[in-house]
C-alpha cells in the first residue's frame, strides 16, 4: 500500500543501518484485478535503495507463495492471515460507516475481520530462519542473520501479551519442487486435533473446501459422545471467481456435515451487522481452537491448496495438565473471539454456556438484532458454470498440467456437459471484458488510468504520422508490462471504434513482434530472470502446436501478453506460426473490447433501449462467437502432437 512504503522509507531514513525486504506473491493475472497493478514500481522504483521489493515465482504451477510473516530483527514475529494490501484495515468493531476505512480512490472498503498472532523469542528468530530461505529460494541471495541488539531485551513495541512462557509450533505447507520436499504439517495438524477433540472444535476461515478435513468432521459429527463443531465463515467469498466455485464446494461439505449429523453438534455462522448489507463483514480469518487444549492461527485457508500447493505457515500453541495458564489463555481467546462477534463481553460467553449446557446453545442465546452470528444456510444451486466447482481444477491439492487446465476449460467431448463448460467460460471472458471496459469510467488504477492514458494518446493525433507514433506507444508500452487491454481501451476511447480497431489490432501486433525479437536477442536464460521457472511450462506449450496454440493463448493467456511474446522468441516457435497466430488470435479479442467499449459509451451517454438493447447483442454474439471459435479450434488441436523432445 503507499502508506507502508512511506513509512517503510521513513524508517530507513530515520535508522542508517536498518534494511527492510518484502517478498510478495508473484500472482496469476487472474488476480490482476483485485490487486495493486506493477507493484515492482510501487514497491521498489520508488522506495528507499535499502528497501527491498522482491516477486516470489518459486512455485510450482498454479500454486501461491500464500504465507502472511513479519519478522523484526529476529526479536519479534507476527504471523496470521492479514495481508499487507490495500482494503484491510478494520477494528474489533467492524463498523460499516468507519470513515478510516478508506480505499485508495476514495471509496468505502468492506469491513474485514483477521487476526494475527505476535511471538517473541526463539519462535521470532526461527520465522526469521523460515522468511530469509524463503528469499534465498526466491531470489537466490542470502541473508545474514541480524545481530544483537545493544539492550539484549526482547521486542514488545508496547504489545500487551495474553500468554507468557509457552511453547510454539511453526506448522508448515511446503509444495514439492526442484530440490523442496514436500511438507504437509498444516494438513496433519488438522487431522490430528480433530481426531483429538473432546468437547468444542471452533473453527473460523475463509474458506470450507477441504475434502480431508470436512471427511474428518463427518466422522466425529457421527459418534455419539463426538465434540461440537461451530464453523464461522464469511457470507460468500469475495469475487466472482471465487463465489461461482469455492461457494459452489463449500455447500457440498456442508451438506455432507448436516447429513450425519444426527446428535444435533454441528452449527455454521457468518459474521453479520445490521449495517452492512451492500458490503457485508469479510472473515478472512485462519483460527482453529479445538477445545481450551489447542489454538492455531495463520494463514492456511480450510481448501485443498493450503494442504499441499500453496506455501503455507501456521503457529499452533498446545496446553498440557502441567500448564494451566496455557489452557486459560487458549479459553480466554476463544470468549473473546466470540464476545467481538456476538457483540457481548467474553464473561457473558461462560455463563451462557453454563446455563446453555454447550457453547452452541450460549452463541444462540447471545445472539441479538446487532452485530452478530447469523446462521449460514447455503443452497445448493445447479451450478452454471460446472467447471469453476470442480475441485481437482478449481482447489486441487497438487499442481495441475496445463494441459490438463486446457481440457477441463475447453473440453474435447461433444457432450451438454462440453457445451456447459464452453457457456461458462463465455461468460467468464465477458465477465474480463467488462471489467477492463470499466477502466473507462471508474477509477481502478492508482496510477494508471484510462483517463491519463487516453490524454496522452489525445495528444498524438495532433502530430503528423499517426499510426507509427501509436505503434511506437503500444511497443514501448509492452516492453514495460503496461497491460495491453488498458492500452486498446484507451486507443478505442480516443479514435472511436473502426480507427481504434485498426490502430489496437496494428499496435498489439508490433508489441507483440518486438518482445519476439527481443527474447530471440536475449536467449531463454534471460528472459528466465523475467518468466521465471514457468518458461519451460509456457515454452513447450507454444511449442507443442504452433500456429494453433498461439490461438489458443492469445484467446485464453496462460500468462501475461509480453512474457508470452518474449519466451515465444527465446524458445521453439517458428516466426511464422507466431505471425499468424497472433494476428488471428487477437483480433476476437481486440474486436469484443472495441464493441463493448463503443456499446457501454453509448448506453452511458444516451441510456435508451435502443441503445441498452445493442449493447445485450453485442454481450451475446461476443458469447456465442467465443463458443464457435473454440470448438472450431478444438476439431483442429484434436490431432495428437508429434513426437519429440523438447528442451527443458
Amino acid at each position: 500500500t503507499p502508506e507502508l512504503g512511506e513509512l517503510l522509507n521513513q524508517l530507513v531514513d530515520r535508522e542508517r543501518k536498518l534494511r527492510v525486504y518484502v517478498l510478495s506473491w508473484d500472482f496469476s493475472m487472474l488476480f490482476a484485478l483485485d490487486r495493486e497493478w506493477i507493484p515492482i514500481y510501487q514497491l521498489d522504483w520508488k522506495t528507499h535503495r535499502r528497501v527491498r521489493f522482491e516477486l516470489d515465482g518459486h512455485c510450482p504451477t498454479g500454486s501461491s507463495h500464500h504465507q502472511k510473516v513479519v519478522v523484526i530483527d529476529d526479536r519479534i514475529a507476527f504471523c496470521g492471515g492479514l495481508d499487507l494490501t490495500r482494503g484491510r484495515w478494520d477494528t474489533p468493531d467492524h463498523r460499516p460507516d468507519d470513515p478510516r476505512r478508506e480505499n485508495v480512490d476514495g471509496t468505502r472498503g468492506r469491513p474485514y475481520h483477521d487476526v494475527q498472532m505476535a511471538v517473541t523469542g526463539p519462535v521470532a528468530a526461527a520465522l526469521g530462519d523460515l522468511a530469509r530461505n524463503r528469499w534465498q529460494r526466491a531470489t537466490d541471495e542470502h541473508l545474514p542473520r541480524p545481530g544483537p541488539l545493544p539492550d539484549g531485551s526482547p521486542q514488545r513495541h508496547g504489545l500487551q501479551f495474553d500468554l507468557e512462557d509457552a511453547d510454539v509450533a511453526i506448522v508448515r505447507t511446503i509444495p514439492a519442487m526442484d530440490d523442496d520436499t514436500e511438507v504437509r504439517e498444516v494438513e496433519r495438524l488438522y487431522l490430528d486435533a480433530i481426531a483429538a477433540a473432546r468437547d468444542t472444535i471452533y473453527i473460523e476461515n475463509q474458506y470450507f473446501t477441504a475434502g480431508a478435513v470436512a471427511r474428518a468432521l463427518q466422522e466425529r459429527l457421527g459418534e455419539a459422545e463426538g465434540p461440537e463443531v461451530i464453523l464461522n465463515l464469511p457470507l460468500s467469498t469475495e469475487g466472482w471467481l471465487a463465489s461461482n466455485s469455492m461457494d459452489v464446494i463449500r455447500t457440498r461439505l456442508i451438506e455432507d456435515l448436516r447429513k450425519v449429523d444426527s446428535h444435533r453438534r454441528f452449527a455454521v455462522y457468518y459474521p453479520a451487522h445490521p449495517d452492512a448489507t451492500e458490503l457485508p463483514i469479510n472473515l478472512h480469518a485462519k483460527v482453529m481452537i479445538v477445545d481450551d487444549r489447542l489454538v492455531r492461527i495463520g494463514s492456511s485457508n480450510l481448501n485443498n491448496r493450503s494442504m499441499g500447493l500453496d506455501t503455507e505457515c501456521d503457529l499452533a500453541i498446545e496446553s498440557h495438565d502441567d500448564r494451566k495458564h496455557v489452557a486459560a489463555a487458549i479459553h480466554a481467546f476463544r470468549n473473546r473471539l466470540l464476545g467481538e462477534h456476538l457483540d457481548v463481553s467474553p464473561g457473558q460467553i461462560d455463563k451462557a454456556r453454563e446455563r446453555e449446557g454447550s457453547l452452541i446453545g450460549a452463541i444462540e442465546a447471545l445472539r441479538s438484532s446487532g452485530r452478530s452470528l447469523e446462521p449460514l444456510e447455503p443452497r445448493l444451486k445447479k451450478s452454471a458454470y460446472p467447471v469453476l466447482s470442480d475441485t481437482e481444477i478449481m482447489d486441487p491439492e497438487r499442481p495441475v498440467d496445463s494441459d490438463t487446465l486446457l481440457r477441463h476449460f475447453v473440453p474435447r467431448q461433444k457432450t451438454r456437459s462440453a457445451g456447459l463448460r464452453l457457456i461458462g467460460w463465455a461468460l467468464f471472458l465477458v465477465a474480463l471484458l467488462g471489467l477492463a471496459a470499466a477502466w473507462r469510467f471508474t477509477p481502478l488504477g492508482d496510477r494508471l488510468d484510462i483517463s491519463s492514458l487516453s490524454a496522452g494518446i489525445d495528444g498524438i493525433r495532433t502530430w503528423g504520422g499517426t499510426p507509427v507514433i501509436l505503434v511506437a506507444v503500444f511497443v514501448i508500452a509492452g516492453l514495460v508490462l503496461i497491460p495491453l487491454t488498458v492500452l486498446i481501451i484507451a486507443t478505442v476511447v480516443v479514435f472511436g471504434p473502426i480507427p481504434g480497431f485498426l490502430y489496437s489490432l496494428l499496435g498489439a501486433l508490433a508489441s507483440a513482434l518486438a518482445a519476439y525479437g527481443l527474447g530471440a536477442l536475449m536467449g531463454r536464460r534471460a528472459v528466465r530472470l523475467l518468466a521465471g521457472k514457468r518458461i519451460n511450462e509456457i515454452s513447450r506449450r507454444l511449442a507443442r502446436r504452433g500456429l494453433l496454440t498461439i490461438m489458443v493463448v492469445r484467446i485464453i493467456p496462460v500468462a501475461p501478453f509480453t512474457i508470452i511474446n518474449l519466451v515465444a522468441g527465446a524458445s521453439h516457435i517458428r516466426f511464422r506460426d507466431f505471425l499468424v497466430g497472433t494476428l488471428l488470435g487477437m483480433i476476437p479479442g481486440t474486436l469484443a473490447i472495441t464493441l463493448l467499449v463503443d456499446r457501454v459509451s453509448a448506453s452511458i451517454e444516451a441510456p435508451d433501449p435502443g441503445n441498452i438493447i445493442t449493447l445485450a447483442g453485442v454481450v451475446i454474439a461476443v458469447i456465442l462467437t467465443s463458443i464457435v471459435l473454440s470448438r472450431r479450434l478444438l476439431r483442429r488441436t484434436e490431432q495428437p502432437p508429434e513426437d519429440g523432445n523438447h528442451e527443458d
